[in-house]
């Protein structure tokens, strides 16, 4: 593992990761609609990153949701008799003119850093990263027209580290709901002002801890997708979301937790593991939905992380396993974008756009053929990306 990535997969690696100065967990979560905005000097916003513009045709509007589950307690604070959420929405919105969203707020920022022990930036800064949506507009769409996506972040990451890649996704007509899993990032706010902190960080060393993990991110996976398409909805938007094309995408142990949640879930249709070592066990008789596999070169058959091999042979549905040259675990994710103005290195050989391109492309053409009728559309070609063929070891 570089020094440069921060936490990767949990297991083993993840307690030297997490002793290492890391950029690839600094951010925090899209803070809840109540939190309001200020608009920083221009002195303080020198340096400060900016998202990617979408390439979607449509505008992004984003939304966060409180959900509470009261059928089961919180599996990090048992002493909390159910489970809080918070759950950022992004969808294609009827107007772009509106509040810019925040990519997170202040103190979020600052236990992110803190937690992450960044010191190259003032405490602030990922709070000033600059995103392409606008806060609580109106969503736009036809009834039961738009196609769900779920996000799952990284362990320790929030879920606005995805943020690039939700607002893609919603510029080109999906409704994307990124789980912020508390008690295993730095920093989640609920609306009365708490704030969750990571409890969990302090047993990934214990046995089983990547299964604990991806168990209960399944239940999260579900309960949400209860309170979005169910028969009293949580979003006034829901009435939008077509419920039979639904999937998952996460990044490292959120990747992990698609599997687990397609396990669970039969609703979650197609599955997305971002360079993501797998806990979950899947069964002899096999899962037979969609299921693409996009890692770091670390990720080739019969490389160091065996779970790929172990779960592809039961994988007996359309799949797919790439790599991405000069990728590392968070190329996938946020970070390369605000790692300059962190003062940190930035992550893997791909640039910033690059990474971002290449991320957004693939998942959109798995999503787009699996959701929508994208069969007739090309795939990707971007030549850092190989196709494995895993039995041959080789990636091409």
């Amino acid at each position: 593992m570089s020094h440069a990535i921060g936490p990767l997969r949990v297991g083993p690696a993840v307690t030297a990761g997490l002793a290492v100065l890391v950029v690839t967990a600094c951010s925090a979560p899209a803070p809840p609609r109540s939190v309001a905005v200020t608009s920083p000097s221009p002195a303080a916003s020198t340096g400060a990153p900016a998202l990617p513009a979408p390439t979607g045709a449509l505008p992004v509007g984003t939304t966060a949701l409180y959900l509470k589950d009261a059928s089961r307690p919180d599996p990090w604070v048992p002493e909390a008799k159910a489970r809080e959420l918070m759950v950022t929405l992004w969808y294609p919105a009827r107007t772009g003119a509106g509040r810019r969203a925040p990519y997170m707020t202040a103190k979020e920022s600052e236990l992110t850093l803190r937690g992450k022990r960044v010191t190259g930036a003032p405490y602030d800064m990922l709070s000033r990263t600059r995103t392409n949506a606008s806060s609580d507009v109106e969503p736009a769409g036809r009834k039961g027209g738009l196609p769900l996506v779920v996000l799952s972040p990284g362990f320790t990451m929030p879920v606005s580290t995805l943020t690039s890649l939700a607002e893609d996704l919603a510029s080109h007509g999906y409704v994307v709901a990124g789980i912020d899993h508390a008690h295993e990032s730095y920093a989640t706010t609920f609306p009365d002002g708490r704030i969750a902190t990571c409890v969990a960080c302090d047993s990934d060393t214990d046995p089983g801890f990547g299964t604990r993990v991806v168990q209960g991110r399944a239940a999260d996976v579900s309960f949400a997708l209860d309170r979005l398409t169910g028969s009293r909805p949580a979003w006034d938007g829901s009435g939008l979301i077509d419920r039979s094309r639904i999937a998952m995408a996460g990044q490292s142990i959120g990747g992990a937790g698609s599997v687990a949640a397609m396990l669970r879930d039969t609703r979650v249709r197609a599955g997305i593991d971002l360079d993501g070592t797998t806990y979950a066990r899947i069964p002899k008789s096999g899962l037979s939905r969609p299921f693409l596999f996009v890692g770091s070169p670390e990720h080739v058959p019969g490389g160091r992380d065996n779970s790929w091999d172990r779960d592809w042979k039961l994988l007996t549905g359309w799949k797919r396993w790439l790599t991405v040259e000069g990728a590392n675990h968070q190329s996938f994710t946020d970070v390369p974008v605000l790692a300059g103005s962190l003062g940190v290195p930035a992550p893997g050989g791909l640039s910033a756009a690059r990474s971002a391109e290449i991320t957004r492309a693939y998942v959109r053409a798995f999503l787009d053929l699996h959701l929508r009728d994208g069969s007739r559309r090309p795939w990707p070609r971007h030549p850092e990306v190989k196709v494995c063929t895993p039995g041959s070891g080789t990636c091409a």
